[in-house]
């Protein structure tokens, strides 16, 4: 199965949209308890997401940066919640850090680690191979302020190309991408994503359920894209030499690999 592709992200301390985020038709609900929620609401959005976890409901979480004052609390309580079914890192640097955490949530940890500082970009190959790490995402916004550059397609090419092949060398599915911040552009969205998808990304953050549909619209392969790959498939079959593809080229092993991997379910 192809990895979850649509995160959409809800407020710990909103406990009224937590049905509304599952049945908004996300791949993964992410219950925030970090950025969407202000310093004295924390320790009401932690309850919250406990009480969300122990009575039926499922989620991801994602838990406040290691170092501040809200980590372990929030660690400690997810730890175990019969609905957890993963947690998010923000701000993810120290290896050492990853591995203590997933110590602490057990055998069955699945963490995703968030790559948002240049710290953390730095040391992203050890951040993606440390214990419990099952994928990559990027914070695109934080990043950029961290290096003081501007959140765009250009600037921040190195990092996303850089997580991706982090990613690819770590044998860790292919990453999830940055939030968008606008809502109800959905073209915008879907560009995005298919510009993400286009990096080597196969997953989106989302931060309201509008965003969910042009997401994944944007990371799909594109009609012109799955009808490549059928042709390339069909010219190919059965043949045991050289063959010339739709678009004039050589189909080799890497062209059969591309076009079997846009048509898996």
């Amino acid at each position: 199965m192809r990895p979850e592709a649509t995160w959409l992200f809800v407020p710990g301390n909103v406990p009224g949209r937590f049905a509304k985020a599952a049945a908004a038709g996300a791949d993964a609900v992410v219950i925030d308890l970090e950025d969407a929620v202000r310093p004295e609401d924390k320790d009401t959005a932690r309850a919250e997401t406990l009480r969300r976890l122990s009575e039926g409901g499922q989620a991801w979480v994602r838990v406040n940066a290691s170092g501040t004052p809200w980590f372990d609390a929030d660690v400690d309580a997810v730890a175990g919640a019969s609905g957890l079914l993963g947690v998010l890192v923000p701000k993810a640097e120290d290896p050492a850090t990853l591995a203590a955490l997933a110590a602490r949530l057990g055998p069955d940890a699945v963490v995703v680690a968030l790559i948002e500082t240049a710290a953390g970009l730095h040391r992203v190959h050890d951040v993606a191979t440390a214990p419990g790490v099952t994928r990559l995402a990027f914070g695109a916004l934080d990043l950029a302020a961290d290096l003081g550059a501007d959140d765009t397609a250009e600037a921040m090419l190195f990092a996303r190309s850089t997580i991706v092949l982090a990613s690819r060398v770590a044998g860790l599915p292919a990453p999830i991408d940055s939030v968008t911040t606008v809502i109800d552009d959905a073209d915008a969205v879907t560009a995005a994503a298919r510009y993400a998808r286009s990096l080597g990304f196969r997953g989106k953050l989302c931060i309201h359920p509008a965003q969910i549909e042009p997401a994944a619209r944007g990371l799909a392969p594109g009609a012109d894209e799955i009808a490549w790959a059928r042709a390339v498939l069909r010219a190919a079959e059965g043949s045991a030499g050289a063959v010339t593809g739709p678009d004039g080229r050589m189909i080799d092993k890497p062209v059969l690999d591309r076009a079997h991997a846009i048509l898996r379910p």
